[in-house]
C-alpha cells in the first residue's frame, strides 16, 4: 500500500538535478578550498547570483534558483533514494476521564445492566479514546510530507509517533528507516523535532542563538570559523540576513517577527543537518507570506537530503505547490494519502469534484468536517481511499512493479545509507564514515564532550544576565534594603542581656532573609524548562552538563550578594570577632545563599507552575525558620518533630553565626545587677538589687559583685543548646545540602522531562 503513495509523485530529473547543487551549496567548506582550476559547480553559481541579488535588493525571501528545461534529459542521472520513512498499521489509545454526573452514572449502570460483552477499556471511571487508528504510510527524502486534518483530528500525535515521542507499550504498529527499526538513541541523533511553540532566549540575537545552537550540535574538531560559516549559510538559507543582529524579543521587548522566530526555531534544530526533521505545525499563527516562506524553507532543507515531515492546519494555495505527499486525517482515521496533484480526481471519484478556482485543501477540509457531523462519519471517506488506492495499484501494476525492483536495485541499508549521507556533509557531529563500524557507534551521542558543554550553557547563562541586569538589580536592592532596616534596628548591639536577645533575634532573621531571597530563583528554571527539554530531547547536550554550568553561573551572583549583606550588617550591628569573624560570617551567608538557591532550584525542577512554586517555598522556608532552634530549644522539641529540626536549612547556619559570635570565652555577657534583667526584679531600683546580689552572695556562700561576670559566651551557646557540632561543620553542612538539592535538581530533570506520551 504504501508503495502505492510513493509511485504517484516520481521525481522529475530536472528537480533531482536541483536538489543535487542545493545540497553541494550547502558543504561547509568554501569555494576557495577547491583544487586550483577546478570549476565552481553550477549551483555554486547560481547561489552566488542569489547572494548578489539579495544584497543589492534587500530580499530576504529565500532564493529559488530556477532550472532551464533541458531538453536533452537522458544524460541526467536519476537520483536514488537514500531514505525510506514506512509507517504501518500506527494505533494509539490512551484513556479519557468520564465527566461524573448523576444522570450519566444511572444511564451507564442500566446500559452495563443489559449489555452482555463490556468494551474493552471502558468503565465507569474512563473510557479509551483512539487517537490513532490504523494509519499507513510512507516519506522519502528530498521530499515534504504534510500531514493535514481539523484540530483533534491526530495530526500532532501522527508526528509524535514517527518522531518517538510515544512509548513503545502504548503505540501499536511499526516504524522503519529502510527497513530497519530505528533505536531511540539513533533516532535522536540523526533527527530534529520542531515544536509548535518557539521556545527561545528572548535576550538573545537571531545570530547568538543559531550560535549556540552550533556550538552544542557541531563537533569541537570542527573549527570556530567552520561553525561561523554553517551558521551563516544557515542564516541566509533561512532569509534571516536583515535579523541577523535583532535580538529574539518577548513581551517587553522588541524583537524579530513571527515569522522570524519560527524560522529561528526551526534554524537551532536544522544546524547539524539532520536526516529526519519533524514539525509540529510550524505555520501556526502566521500570516500566509510567512507561513510560505517558513514552508519553503522547509522545501530546500528536503532538497539538501532531508527527510521533512510536517502537521499543517489549512495550507494556502501556494503553500499546497511545494508540498509531495499529503495525509489528511479524521479522528485519527486517513480519509486521503497521495500526491496533492490526486486530490481532484480523487474527490471526483467519490461523488464530490472540487469546483474550479478553488482551493483543494479548504474544500477538503471543509467536506470532512460535514462528514464528521453526519450519522455515518466518515467512514465511507475512510474506506473508499482504501478502494482508490487498491484500484490505482491494479491500474498502475506495470510501472509499479518496475519501480519496485528499481528501489531494490538501488536501495540501502540504514548503515550504508547514513554513511553516504555523511560523506555528503549531513549530519555535521563528528559523524564517522568508517564502514567498520556499527551503526550506533557511527554516530555520537553527543557533538561535544561534558566541559565544553558546561563552558557554552555557562556562558549563554551569563549573557543572558546581563542582557537583563534589573533582574539581578532588584534582587540586590532587596539584599541591600533589608540589610539597611536590620543595621539600623540593630545598631551596635551591647552584651547587655538584652543584647544578647537581640542578637538572637538578629541572627535568626538574618539567617531566614537569606533564605527567602532565593525565592527569587524560582522562575529562572521554569521560564527555561520548555527550551531545556526541547534541547536534551534530541541530544544537544547532557543534563549534568546543564546541572553543573546552572550551579557554576550562579555562583558570582550568589558571592556579589552574600558580601553586600555582610558588609552592611556584620560592622553595623558590632558583632563580635574582628576580620576573621567577618571572614567566617560571610562565608556562612554565602553557604545559605548557595543553599538555599539550590533548594529552590530542586523545587522549580519539581513544581511545573510559579505560583504554586512560590506558595510552597514560602511555606517550607517558614517550617525550617520555626524548627530552627530560635523559638523553641532542642530539649523542649517535641520527639515526633525532631528530625525536621535537624532537616532544617535554618538550623545550621543559624548555630554557625551564634558560635561565631559567642564562643570567646573571655567575652562576659552578664555581669552582677544584670542578672535580674529580663525579669520582674528588673525594674526595681538598683540599690534594692545590691542588696538582693548581697543576701544571694551569703545564701550561694561566694562573693558576688556588681562586676562579676555570671554568663559567659559559652554559658548562652549551652542555654540554646547549641553543643552538637562546631561552627565550621556547621558550614560545612549548609554546603552539603546545596550540592545535595543540585543532585536532587539533577535526577528531577532526568526524570521528569521525558518528552515521550504514556
Amino acid at each position: 500500500m504504501s508503495r502505492v503513495v510513493a509511485a504517484e509523485s516520481n521525481i522529475s530529473p530536472a528537480r533531482d538535478t536541483l536538489r543535487f547543487f542545493t545540497s553541494h551549496s550547502m558543504e561547509l567548506g568554501d569555494f576557495s578550498s577547491k583544487p586550483a582550476g577546478a570549476s565552481p559547480t553550477l549551483g555554486q553559481l547560481l547561489k552566488r547570483v542569489g547572494d548578489v541579488r539579495k544584497e543589492a535588493t534587500g530580499d530576504e525571501t529565500p532564493v529559488h534558483h530556477h532550472m532551464l528545461d533541458l531538453s536533452d534529459t537522458s544524460s541526467v542521472e536519476h537520483r536514488s533514494l537514500s531514505f525510506v520513512l514506512s509507517f504501518n498499521n500506527l494505533t494509539y489509545s490512551v484513556k479519557d476521564r468520564r465527566k461524573m454526573t448523576l444522570p450519566s452514572v444511572l444511564r451507564r449502570r442500566s446500559a452495563a445492566a443489559t449489555a452482555t460483552d463490556p468494551v474493552a477499556g471502558e468503565s465507569l471511571f474512563s473510557r479509551t479514546k483512539t487517537l490513532l487508528n490504523d494509519i499507513s504510510g510512507e516519506a522519502r527524502d528530498g521530499e515534504i510530507l504534510a500531514v493535514l486534518g481539523a484540530s483533534g483530528s491526530g495530526k500532532s500525535t501522527l508526528i509524535d509517533a514517527l518522531a518517538n515521542r510515544i512509548s513503545k507499550g502504548s503505540l501499536k504498529g511499526s516504524v522503519t528507516l529502510n527497513g530497519e527499526v530505528l533505536e531511540s538513541r539513533m533516532l535522536k541523533v540523526i533527527s530534529a523535532y520542531v515544536m509548535q511553540d518557539d521556545l527561545l532566549f528572548p535576550m538573545l540575537t537571531v545570530e547568538e542563538t543559531l550560535m549556540f545552537a552550533a556550538e552544542f550540535r557541531l563537533p569541537r574538531t570542527l573549527s570556530k570559523s567552520k561553525k561561523k560559516m554553517r551558521v551563516q549559510a544557515l542564516i541566509d538559507q533561512l532569509g534571516l540576513r536583515n535579523a541577523a543582529k535583532t535580538v529574539i524579543g518577548d513581551e517587553g521587548h522588541r524583537g524579530v517577527s513571527g515569522g522570524e522566530r519560527r524560522r529561528v526555531s526551526i534554524g537551532t534544530d536544522i544546524i547539524h543537518d539532520p536526516i529526519l526533521l519533524f514539525l509540529d505545525e510550524p505555520t501556526s499563527g502566521l500570516d500566509s507570506t510567512s507561513a510560505f516562506m517558513v514552508v519553503k524553507v522547509l522545501q530546500r532543507i528536503a532538497q539538501s537530503g532531508s527527510l521533512v515531515i510536517m502537521s499543517i492546519h489549512q495550507p494556502s494555495y501556494r503553500i499546497l505547490g511545494l508540498l509531495d505527499r499529503m495525509i489528511f486525517l479524521s479522528r485519527g482515521q486517513t480519509v486521503y494519502s497521495g500526491s496533492p496533484m490526486s486530490l481532484p480526481s480523487f474527490f471526483a471519484e467519490f461523488g464530490h469534484p472540487i469546483p474550479e478556482n478553488e482551493n483543494r485543501t479548504e474544500f477538503a477540509l471543509d467536506l470532512i468536517r460535514e462528514l464528521e457531523g453526519s450519522p455515518g462519519g466518515t467512514k465511507s471517506m475512510v474506506e473508499f481511499n482504501k478502494s482508490w488506492l487498491n484500484m490505482k495499484q491494479s491500474r498502475n501494476s506495470s510501472s509499479i512493479q518496475h519501480e519496485t525492483e528499481q528501489l531494490h536495485q538501488q536501495g540501502l541499508s540504514l548503515k550504508e545509507a547514513i554513511s553516504a549521507s555523511i560523506s555528503r556533509g549531513k549530519l555535521v557531529s563528528g559523524a564517522t564514515t568508517n564502514s567498520s563500524t556499527s551503526l550506533t557507534s557511527m554516530v555520537p551521542t553527543f557533538a561535544n564532550p561534558f566541559w565544553i558543554e558546561m563552558a557554552v550553557l555557562s556562558k549563554r547563562s551569563i549573557l543572558n544576565s546581563r542582557r537583563m541586569p534589573e533582574l539581578f538589580g532588584i534582587r540586590l536592592g532587596a539584599v541591600l534594603v533589608t540589610g539597611f532596616i536590620l543595621a539600623t534596628m540593630f545598631w551596635q548591639l551591647d552584651n547587655s542581656p538584652k543584647g544578647v536577645q537581640e542578637r538572637l533575634g538578629f541572627f535568626a532573621f538574618a539567617m531566614s532573609t537569606t533564605f527567602y531571597t532565593c525565592a527569587d530563583a524560582l522562575p529562572v528554571f521554569l521560564q527555561e524548562r520548555y527550551i531545556f527539554m526541547r534541547e536534551t530531547a534530541y541530544n544537544a547536550y547532557r543534563r549534568s552538563s546543564y546541572v553543573m554550568s546552572h550551579s557554576l553561573s550562579a555562583l558570582p551572583a550568589l558571592i556579589f550578594l552574600s558580601l553586600s549583606f555582610s558588609a552592611t550588617t556584620f560592622f553595623a550591628v558590632g558583632l563580635d570577632g574582628g576580620f576573621s569573624g567577618f571572614l567566617f560570617y560571610f562565608l556562612i551567608i554565602f553557604a545559605s545563599f548557595w543553599a538555599g538557591s539550590s533548594f529552590v532550584t530542586f523545587l522549580s525542577g519539581v513544581v511545573p507552575h510559579v505560583m504554586l512554586g512560590y506558595t510552597i517555598v514560602v511555606a517550607i522556608l517558614a517550617y525550617f525558620l520555626l524548627f530552627s532552634g530560635f523559638f523553641i530549644n532542642r530539649d523542649r522539641i517535641p520527639p515526633y518533630w525532631i528530625w525536621f529540626h535537624y532537616m532544617s536549612l535554618v538550623k545550621y547556619p543559624y548555630e554557625a553565626v551564634l558560635q561565631n559570635e559567642f564562643n570567646n570565652p573571655t567575652k562576659c555577657f552578664v555581669r552582677g545587677v544584670q542578672i535580674f534583667d529580663n525579669s520582674p526584679l528588673g525594674a526595681v531600683p538598683d540599690a534594692m538589687k545590691l542588696r538582693l546580689l548581697k543576701t544571694l552572695s551569703n545564701t550561694l556562700g561566694m562573693k558576688i559583685t556588681s562586676s562579676t561576670c555570671l554568663t559567659t559566651g559559652s554559658d548562652i551557646l549551652q542555654q540554646q543548646g547549641i553543643t552538637d557540632l562546631s561552627k565550621w561543620n556547621c558550614l560545612w553542612v549548609t554546603v552539603a545540602w546545596g550540592f545535595l538539592f543540585r543532585i536532587l535538581f539533577y535526577f528531577s530533570l532526568l526524570l521528569g522531562s521525558k518528552n515521550k506520551r504514556n
